[in-house]
């Protein structure tokens, strides 16, 4: 019986922890007034999801960005990690252990200093405050998941069915078209999708890139809630996490934990 209670009280505990943010967010989202030390709104409505989507606000134009600067990382990132990862996945070379070590690295360090860095760099480069220059930065920051994805994604595909499309007679573009990218074709899609999410949910190197000119939805976010305005924050971060989730719906069903094994091998 004690562990029963136990049981029922640390899912409890999981539960609140996963959706009371989520709650909170859809309250403030819809209260139209609250004032301490009331508990829950005095009054509630619809009137901060009108005022964030009117059609001569800023809300269209900054989801518009996020979703352009999304799909051009995803772009650029894929063009990259996917010959990365198929050379890394085919290669038993002591280098590529290293390879992958060192993708990791970026990721060890404060990523603060290095977005200072990178900004000063894209001033005098005149990449600062354009999309170009917000997309260069997510691209950089994304291929850490993106050419780890496409490795596991390579390394799953077996070797004895690119040789036996050798052996009836397909040149190496055919094997790599016909056969190699098909399968691991699920892989290169969660890569893809990882990347998206990246780039859309991506605040730092937006804004020391991209602040003020290139206003992506995340910046709108923060702007919003530094101002006090929680019902436009809870709005933006709604707005920001519906893609998300279904993504992460849609994205469980092709990353497997087998696929992802074959990247250790």
């Amino acid at each position: 019986m004690i562990r029963v209670l136990l049981r029922g009280l640390l899912l409890g505990l999981l539960a609140f922890a996963i959706f009371g943010p989520l709650v909170n967010l859809l309250v403030w989202s819809v209260a139209e007034a609250w004032f301490f030390p009331a508990q829950l709104p005095q009054r509630w409505g619809f009137r901060w999801w009108a005022q964030v989507f009117r059609p001569t606000g800023t809300a269209w134009e900054s989801l518009f960005l996020s979703v352009l600067i999304a799909l051009l990382t995803t772009l650029l990132a894929l063009a990259v990690a996917a010959p990365a990862g198929f050379a890394l996945a085919r290669t038993r070379a002591g280098w590529r252990s290293a390879a992958m070590l060192a993708l990791l690295l970026p990721q060890a360090f404060p990523s603060l200093a290095a977005y200072i860095n990178v900004a000063r760099l894209f001033y005098a480069l005149g990449l600062n405050g354009t999309i170009l220059g917000v997309v260069l930065v997510h691209t950089v920051q994304a291929l850490v998941y993106a050419v780890w994805i496409a490795a596991a994604a390579f390394a799953a595909v077996p070797t004895r069915l690119e040789q036996a499309a050798r052996g009836l007679g397909c040149g190496a573009g055919d094997v790599v078209r016909r056969v190699t990218l098909p399968l691991a074709a699920p892989g290169l899609a969660a890569a893809s999708v990882f990347v998206f999410l990246e780039s859309l949910d991506e605040f730092t190197g937006s804004w020391f890139v991209g602040a003020p000119d290139v206003m992506t939805m995340p910046l709108t976010l923060y702007t919003a809630s530094q101002g006090g305005n929680m019902q436009v924050a809870a709005v933006t971060a709604i707005v920001l996490l519906v893609p998300s989730v279904g993504f992460m719906l849609v994205v469980e069903r092709w990353l497997r934990a087998d696929v992802l094994a074959q990247v250790g091998r």
